[in-house]
C-alpha cells in the first residue's frame, strides 16, 4: 500500500473516530494528502537536479533532458495510491528547443502508464496554454504549494480531479511546477468518513474558496464559497480564525481549510 492513505484509520474502532476533534480531523486530512505532496516534492527535487546539471555544463536545458525524470515518475505512479498523474510543467521559455513543455505521466484505466502529449506550440490553433490554471499560478505567485480544483480534467482523464503542485526553483528563479493529480472520488473516499466524525456539517476549502470535499449539502464539492481571504487564513495561525459564525482551520500545513460551525462555550 502506498503512503497516500492512513493505515491508522483503516482499522480504527468507530468509537475512536467518533471522538475526533476539529484539530484531529485537520491532522487526518493532512495525513491523507502528505503522501501526494511527497510525490510532488520528489518530482521537484529530481527536476531541480536535472536543470542544475544542464546549467553546470554551461548550456540551456532542452526537452530531452526531462526524459531523466521518467523512472522516478513511473515509480511514484506505482507507489502512491492516490496519485493518478504526476510530472513537471515548465515555465514557457525555459527550454532551448521548444516554447513550452511538460513531462507528465499518468495511469490509464487498465493500469498502464502513458505520457500526456499536448500541442504546446502557440503558433498552432490547438495550442494549450497551461499558465492560467490555479495549479500553475498559485505556486508561481506565492512560492508555496497548492491544491487546485476539483475540476473536470478533460485533458488527462475526463475525471473530476484535484491537482496538488509546488514551485520548482533553481537559484531563486521559478522554473515551473511539480504536480500530481488525484481523482476526486478517491480523495472523497479517504476524507469524507473523517469529516463525518464531526458533530455537524464540514467542508474542505482551498485557497481560492473552492470546496474540495464536503458533508454539507449546501456546499458541495466543486462549489465556490464567498467569505474571507482563504489564502490569508492559510498563511495565518495554525488554530485558524472565526468568520461569520464559522470556524476556519488550516489542515496542518496542507493548503486546505477545514470549515465547520464555530463552537460556542
Amino acid at each position: 500500500m502506498g503512503s497516500g492513505s492512513d493505515p491508522r484509520l483503516e482499522h480504527a474502532p468507530a468509537a475512536v473516530l467518533d471522538e475526533l476533534t476539529v484539530a484531529d480531523v485537520a491532522a487526518r486530512v493532512r495525513d491523507a494528502l502528505e503522501g501526494v505532496f511527497d510525490a510532488v516534492c520528489r518530482t521537484g527535487a529530481d527536476t531541480e537536479a536535472v536543470l542544475t546539471s544542464a546549467g553546470m555544463n554551461g548550456r540551456r536545458p532542452v526537452s530531452a533532458d526531462l526524459a531523466a525524470l521518467r523512472p522516478g515518475l513511473h515509480a511514484r505512479l506505482s507507489r502512491y495510491d492516490l496519485v493518478s498523474g504526476v510530472g513537471f510543467v515548465a515555465v514557457p521559455g525555459l527550454l532551448g528547443d521548444v516554447p513550452a513543455c511538460l513531462e507528465w505521466w499518468q495511469t490509464t484505466a487498465d493500469g498502464t502508464l502513458r505520457p500526456l502529449l499536448l500541442d504546446l506550440d502557440p503558433e498552432h490553433s490547438a495550442y494549450y496554454d497551461y499558465t492560467h490554471w490555479d495549479w500553475f499560478t498559485l505556486p508561481r505567485d506565492t512560492g508555496q504549494r497548492a491544491v487546485a480544483g476539483p475540476y473536470v480534467d478533460y485533458l488527462c482523464s475526463d475525471e473530476y480531479s484535484l491537482t496538488l503542485s509546488a514551485p520548482v526553483m533553481v537559484k531563486g528563479r521559478f522554473m515551473g511546477v511539480a504536480a500530481a493529480d488525484v481523482y476526486l472520488r478517491h480523495f472523497e473516499a479517504g476524507v469524507v468518513p473523517i469529516l463525518q466524525c464531526l458533530p455537524g456539517p464540514a467542508r474542505l476549502v482551498n485557497a481560492r474558496g473552492r470546496v474540495a470535499a464536503s458533508t454539507d449539502p449546501h456546499h458541495l464539492a466543486g462549489s465556490l464559497i464567498k467569505g474571507p481571504d482563504f489564502a490569508t487564513v492559510l498563511a495565518g495561525s495554525a488554530d485558524g480564525v472565526e468568520h461569520g459564525g464559522l470556524q476556519l482551520r488550516p489542515c496542518d500545513g496542507v493548503p486546505l481549510i477545514l470549515v465547520t460551525a464555530a463552537q460556542r462555550p
